[in-house]
């Protein structure tokens, strides 16, 4: 486990310098080849690469998380309603104009993610329940997939309209420092929430009643679950919209170099969630595009949808 660690870290020790050369416009590192190199490094590039590493790991360990949660290979963090919900608060953003106005867009996501961790536990009950929980996640997404349609269909204005449809695609595009701050400490607190969960994960791998029996606390893991999901989706769907795939595919890529305890799958999914989106940004911002820049929430939807096919099709020569 170490050393998968140890090597991610390296992987991203060295990927992070070369994302910051890579662009429309190559900087040379031997020397500057452009006028304002320095500042598209500090204040372009480099929030940029801390927003990818950022959101990256905070969709992975969620997706690892969710997968021993649910007992699924298949889970995705989406399955809560967290982040229909967090895009819903976007969305309202953009429909009554408040988007325009600095921090308005993040806190109406972020708002909208706090009421969908809230919904959710107040379905879901006490009992703490897996199959209750997981319905009630279902519910939140449809309610709030239904109420963006309606909102884009009642758009005011045809540019409010492309404003929204253009940011729930997802980007990392135009992202400052702002953005950092608001994702990164709530992100990490995300982070920590599920890597104390990570006990009563292993224990559920038993089973529910098997794992109540060792003393698991289903109401506790439950709120853990809640508050991790709904903290690392949330501020990542404030800051950059909706990003898919990244939490279904992240663990299958480290789970075979792990114990496959869920606890043990944390922290390595973390890591190569932040390096598989750092690597996604780059591509998206070096590939020639006539119209502009590929959206990363559209490449990651590329990659992820054959993915989860050959998954799905291999389950199915398992079974057969």
């Amino acid at each position: 486990m170490t050393r998968l660690n140890l090597t991610l870290l390296i992987a991203l020790a060295v990927l992070v310098p070369l994302s910051l050369l890579a662009g429309r416009v190559w900087i040379d590192p031997t020397g500057t080849t452009i006028p304002h190199a320095a500042t598209i490094l500090m204040e372009l590039r480099l929030p940029r690469a801390m927003l990818a590493l950022t959101l990256g790991a905070g969709l992975g360990a969620a997706g690892a998380a969710m997968q021993g949660y649910l007992r699924n290979p298949l889970a995705d963090p989406g399955l809560f309603g967290i982040a229909p919900g967090a895009a819903l608060g976007a969305v309202l953003s953009f429909w009554t104009g408040w988007a325009a106005t600095g921090w308005a867009l993040p806190l109406f996501a972020l708002i909208g993610a706090g009421g969908a961790m809230a919904l959710l536990g107040l379905i879901a009950g006490r009992s703490g329940g897996v199959l209750l929980f997981t319905l009630a996640g279902m519910i939140i997404a449809s309610l709030a997939g239904a109420l963006m349609s309606l909102a884009i269909s009642l758009s005011p204005t045809p540019f409010a309209m492309s404003e929204i449809v253009t940011w729930l695609m997802g980007a990392l595009a135009d992202r400052s420092w702002a953005e950092v701050w608001i994702a990164a400490p709530l992100t990490a607190l995300g982070i920590a929430a599920l890597m104390l969960a990570g006990r009563a994960l292993d224990a559920l791998t038993l089973g529910e009643l098997a794992a109540r029996s060792l003393g698991m606390d289903p109401r506790r893991l439950q709120m853990l679950m809640i508050g991790g999901v709904g903290l690392t989706v949330g501020s990542g769907v404030a800051v950059a919209g909706i990003i898919g795939f990244v939490g279904l595919m992240v663990p299958h890529f480290v789970r075979p170099f792990t114990d496959r305890r869920p606890s043990q799958l944390i922290v390595p999914s973390a890591l190569a969630g932040a390096l598989l989106l750092l690597v996604a940004d780059c591509l998206c911002r070096v590939l020639p595009l006539a119209g502009g820049e590929l959206r990363l929430g559209i490449a990651l939807s590329l990659l992820g949808a054959p993915f989860f096919l050959a998954l799905l099709l291999r389950m199915k020569r398992e079974l057969a």
